[in-house]
């Protein structure tokens, strides 16, 4: 089957917060397949990129361009095309996890049905409980699979394995290994073993 050819264009980004400038003159182009890092210390501005790039936020100046096909696609085709995990993303914590996964994949294709998600996140034996009951290791795995698991071209990770421990880290791995083929992954993170697998890296620090 035809899978479009998708590009992320960044021209000339910069961001400022209160006069501080986090970083300028970015113009880079992201192509499928991809596996790329942005590094930096906290406060650097990595998950300010991230956000800027997933169209959460806009620049200060430039542009970001989404192109599939030789086409820019228009705002409503960026959200479908991308999945997001980060910590400030909320989940709906007075949901059961079937209904979560159920309501999120509402809005956006997956890649396997929801039970077979949740066996293989290692939750099945919760997946009826609360997830305000869960543990924070527990809701970091939710949020994994649902950006992972989304028929997404573009996954965009911000301090992925946060609150994970072994067995959580050893997930992230499988996933990335599952469910990366042909995507544009892009990963901000200041921890050198979630982007191993990254071949492209790019430290916000240049950008100053």
């Amino acid at each position: 089957m035809y899978a479009p050819t998708l590009k992320i264009e960044l021209i000339n980004i910069e961001k400022k917060f209160s006069q501080e400038l986090l970083f300028s003159g970015i113009s880079h182009t992201f192509a499928a397949p991809c596996k790329a890092a942005l590094l930096g210390i906290n406060g650097s501005g990595k998950s300010t990129l991230l956000q800027i790039i997933s169209g959460y936020l806009s620049p200060g100046k430039g542009q970001i361009n989404y192109v599939s096909d030789g086409r820019k696609l228009a705002e409503d085709e960026i959200f479908e095309t991308v999945s997001i995990c980060a910590p400030y993303l909320e989940l709906i914590e007075e949901m059961t996890l079937t209904e979560f996964l159920q309501y999120h994949f509402a809005f956006k294709k997956q890649k396997m049905p929801v039970n077979e998600i949740i066996r293989y996140i290692g939750l099945e034996k919760s997946k009826d409980k609360f997830i305000e009951q869960y543990s924070s290791g527990m809701k970091q795995r939710v949020k994994l699979a649902q950006a992972f698991c989304c028929d997404t071209s573009v996954l965009l990770l911000d301090e992925p394995c946060t609150n994970l421990d072994e067995d959580g880290f050893a997930l992230y791995e499988k996933m990335l290994r599952d469910f990366t083929e042909n995507r544009i992954v892009i990963i901000a993170s200041n921890d050198p073993e979630e982007t191993k697998c990254c071949t492209e890296k790019y430290f916000i620090r240049d950008f100053k």
